[in-house]
């Protein structure tokens, strides 16, 4: 199966004219018509997930983040993106990234974590186009729980090292619930007029946990914490084409962060 096949796949679930301006989806190197030996699906691209993928034998390296975000002048080996750049193309393998556009898909991103934390009665907090794309997501739970025992779940559930939050009262009660995978901060104001019970996200800055007074509780549980299940979402676009290579997730957490 070559990999334009691939391609297609993935951009009929989520097509590239749907990313941000910013954004750079799609090939980040390589030839879409290499015959795929084998897949490696990641949410970033460092040094060693290319090694990882070349010792598996994988051609097609299958991230969320794209290894390319800014221009690149030369490379030379200076950083890890060229460092990267350099091993895949000696070894033949193809990078391809779909982010924002998975971000908005409507079982991209934000709906894979609401499911994995058990919300229903869905649809998208920013609904974009003819509404069936958008960024984050609006469910509820099947039975209210207090806030704290929320919390307390999220974090074990999603292997969250910290999260930093509004205070709340220890008997306040959680029952609607908005998130958006990433970097979501740009969208508390859409979970307060959606009047949500709490609003999770991550990256948020301090002066934004202000910006909610008592209106809602307002949660951080990290960024790759709250993008980690995009894997599955890939699993499920590149299995369903029956391929006859094999598909591995990257052994290695790229969380660039830790906790103490």
């Amino acid at each position: 199966m070559k990999a334009i096949e691939i391609i297609r796949e993935i951009e009929s679930f989520a097509p590239l004219s749907t990313q941000e301006s910013y954004d750079n989806c799609g090939i980040q190197v390589g030839d879409s018509h290499t015959e795929v030996t084998g897949l490696m699906i990641t949410l970033d691209v460092t040094e060693d997930v290319v090694d990882e993928a070349i010792a598996l034998g994988c051609n097609f390296i299958l991230s969320h983040h794209p290894l390319i975000f800014r221009g690149i002048k030369k490379i030379t080996g200076d950083d890890y993106i060229q460092k990267c750049l350099i091993k895949a193309i000696k070894n033949n393998i193809l990078i391809y990234s779909a982010h924002t556009n998975v971000d908005k898909a409507y079982k991209g991103v934000s709906a894979i974590l609401a499911k994995k934390i058990g919300l229903i009665n869905g649809k998208i907090l920013k609904a974009e186009g003819d509404g069936s794309y958008g960024l984050g997501y609006i469910g509820e739970l099947p039975i209210e729980e207090r806030a704290i025992d929320f919390l307390s779940r999220i974090k074990q559930e999603l292997g969250v090292g910290c999260i930093r939050h509004t205070r709340f009262a220890t008997e306040r009660k959680i029952k609607k619930v908005a998130l958006c995978g990433g970097s979501g901060s740009e969208f508390i104001p859409d979970a307060i007029a959606n009047q949500v019970d709490i609003y999770l996200t991550g990256d948020i800055k301090y002066h934004q946990f202000f910006e909610v007074k008592n209106d809602l509780i307002l949660a951080d549980i990290g960024h790759f914490e709250s993008e980690q299940y995009i894997k599955d979402v890939f699993f499920d676009i590149v299995s369903k084409i029956n391929p006859k290579f094999a598909i591995h997730f990257t052994d290695y957490k790229t969380n660039p962060i830790k906790y103490i």
